[in-house]
């Protein structure tokens, strides 16, 4: 049964890694990756029927404490379903902890994208410039169009941290 749980973790990063990626790109979260996290989630704490419930609960609570904050505009619908989805896959010592560390990277993310703000606007980065420089120059041109933060990528930060602290 624990060899479930460690494809299931590996899995669960390597999506969180690919969401926080994406995310950064493209500002969108998809329903699949949501939905598969859900599941590893749920593959992950199969060996304990009384822990899945009590993660049930709490997404589900979770969601709608979420869905108050998304409706006042305070965060994106994608977001709220990858916090939802990866909340699933951890008992309540680990919900907190993916909740703490997701604010503390936000927190970190909120304060890179106001440094940005005193950064000169650069030029279109041009054909073979380096991977940093094009992040930089379409993050600065989205931060001058008041683009909402990747907050995906804060939560990717959390759910590995979860998932590295839970072991596996």
């Amino acid at each position: 049964m624990s060899w479930i749980v460690h494809i299931a973790s590996i899995l669960e990063i390597l999506l969180l890694l690919y969401v926080a990626t994406l995310d950064v790109a493209t500002r969108l979260i998809r329903n699949e990756v949501c939905l598969a996290l859900a599941l590893l989630g749920i593959a992950s704490q199969i060996g304990s029927p009384v822990q899945l419930a009590q993660s049930l609960i709490a997404a589900a609570i979770l969601f709608l404490l979420l869905l108050i904050i998304y409706t006042r505009g305070w965060m994106g619908g994608g977001d709220v379903k990858l916090l939802t989805a990866v909340t699933i896959g951890f008992p309540l010592t680990g919900v907190i902890q993916l909740l703490t560390i997701t604010a503390m990277a936000g927190g970190v993310l909120a304060m890179a994208h106001l440094v940005m703000r005193n950064l000169p606007y650069p030029k279109l980065a041009p054909a073979g410039s380096s991977f940093a420089r094009r992040v930089y120059a379409v993050e600065r041109w989205r931060h001058l169009r008041h683009a909402p933060l990747p907050y995906g990528v804060a939560i990717a930060c959390g759910g590995i941290w979860a998932i590295f602290s839970r072991g596996f």
